[in-house]
């Protein structure tokens, strides 16, 4: 089981130390991508690309031994199924030592579709590195991390409403989910943009993307509803670590919602 101590320590890493991953714990990451299931039954495919066999780089990454690459098919609710398959097997590889990194763009985006056996209706819309993170930083990686905020987050009023999204989240009503809460807080997102809102009523918890311009292409998809899936994969988790069951729907509540806000999916606890 992952723990909420892992979804909390995983940090991105962007500067490897070059070791080749051991025979042993790679088959173990690999036969945990194998495993991994998503709320919306919608396959996710895992490939391993070795990154000097292969001829991948990227330029915010060093010394980076090993990608790899998900392929999930071009359908509705797949950006939402690849975000919370690829995070479970990212923070799998943490708990493991492994270090890693989301990629959407800064990367040939060509030799990758090629390497990873891109067929046509799949989409590849991230890789990650996989290796051992190095001593220290790079100060590329220093830059990157100051620019994005990396080590910030949005305070959880602005993220989690009761009822409706006119009223925060907090006090009683608050302390029974503020750890599952914590670690949705804390998950990764594009550029550290943190789109989910969600609002609790009656018990459940309504997942909803507040969209910003210039995450959606056709070729990598919806970045935002890649971040949707992962802030779904923190939550059930973080339920699952602390003993509760946590199923995923998609059925509306049709909450009044500000402008650019988006229904997304609901959890039931």
């Amino acid at each position: 089981m992952i723990t909420a101590e892992t979804m909390l320590a995983r940090r991105s890493v962007r500067s490897y130390d070059g070791r080749p991953i051991e025979a042993e714990t790679l088959e173990k990451v690999k036969g945990f991508a194998d495993r991994i299931q998503n709320p919306f039954g919608i396959p996710v495919r895992f490939v391993f690309l070795d990154a000097k066999e292969k001829g991948l780089s990227s330029p915010v990454l060093t010394g980076e031994p090993l990608y790899v690459a998900g392929k999930v098919d071009k359908v509705p609710y797949g950006d939402v199924a690849f975000g919370f398959a690829m995070e479970e097997l990212l923070l799998f590889a943490w708990s493991l030592g492994l270090g890693s990194v989301w990629i959407g763009g800064t990367m040939k985006r060509e030799l990758f579709e090629k390497a990873a056996g891109l067929e046509a209706g799949e989409r590849m819309p991230c890789v990650s590195p996989l290796g051992y993170a190095a001593g220290k930083r790079s100060l590329r990686e220093t830059i990157m991390r100051r620019g994005v905020g990396a080590d910030g987050r949005l305070p959880g009023e602005r993220l989690f409403f009761d009822g409706d999204f006119s009223t925060p989240l907090a006090g009683k009503a608050l302390e029974p989910w503020g750890e599952v809460l914590e670690l949705v807080r804390w998950a990764p997102s594009a550029v550290n943009k943190q789109p989910w809102r969600l609002v609790l009523r009656e018990g459940r918890f309504h997942f909803y993307l507040k969209h910003d311009k210039g995450y959606v292409s056709e070729v990598v998809g919806d970045l935002q509803k890649i971040d949707m899936g992962i802030a779904l994969c923190h939550f059930v988790l973080g339920a699952q670590a602390m003993g509760r069951e946590a199923a995923v729907a998609v059925e509306d509540p049709v909450i009044p919602a500000p402008e650019g806000v988006e229904y997304i999916a609901s959890v039931f606890i």
